[in-house]
């Protein structure tokens, strides 16, 4: 899976929206854009928007929700 190094680079300007799931206590924070250049998904830890952030297909993205609902 593809990853690139500083996600507040990679999707500048751009508006990151946090998960519903996310817990209020800052130990589960994940984000994601659908806005980020040259990629259909980007998705960070919403703790460190300076690190890392996995580039995905918006198909992995779709399945991987899919799963996620199953789940639930």
């Amino acid at each position: 899976m593809p990853t690139h190094p500083n996600a507040s680079v990679l999707a500048a300007n751009q508006a990151w929206r946090k998960s519903s799931y996310s817990d209020g206590n800052g130990t589960n924070c994940v984000e994601t854009t659908d806005r980020a250049p040259a990629v259909d998904i980007a998705v960070r830890d919403s703790k460190n928007p300076t690190g890392p952030a996995l580039l995905l297909p918006a198909t992995a993205w779709a399945a991987f929700v899919t799963h996620l609902h199953k789940e639930l």
